[in-house]
């Protein structure tokens, strides 16, 4: 049975549309995705932004965010949204800091070659 279109329903709304194979296997988190959870969960303490706030900045992504962003790319993004309109930090400093981490290594175990 086909879902029929609402105009009101948003791009991430897939409820009644097919979805394909869901992987229903267990998986180890990444340590970017932990720290990814860990800096949602400091944030969302600290009040710097609402959970609110990060549903409202993965909605505004986009469909093509959507299809083609793993779950924890949309999450980071969406936490860097907020942070940037709490003022915690500006769209240069996260340039810079990014520039500043690059310059490291493409690896962590590159970046530790380079420290005493």
């Amino acid at each position: 049975m086909e879902k029929m279109e609402n105009p009101e329903q948003r791009w991430h709304d897939m409820g009644g549309f097919p979805a394909g194979q869901i992987n229903k296997a267990q998986h180890d988190f990444s340590i970017w995705e932990k720290r990814v959870d860990a800096l949602l969960s400091l944030s969302t303490k600290k009040k710097l932004f609402t959970v609110d706030g990060l549903r409202r900045a993965l909605e505004d992504m986009g469909a093509d965010a959507f299809e083609k962003m793993t779950y924890y790319e949309r999450w980071i993004a969406a936490i860097n949204q907020n942070l940037i309109e709490s003022g915690i930090y500006s769209i240069e400093e996260l340039g810079s800091k990014m520039a500043e981490v690059k310059k490291r290594g493409e690896t962590y175990g590159a970046a530790q070659k380079g420290k005493p």
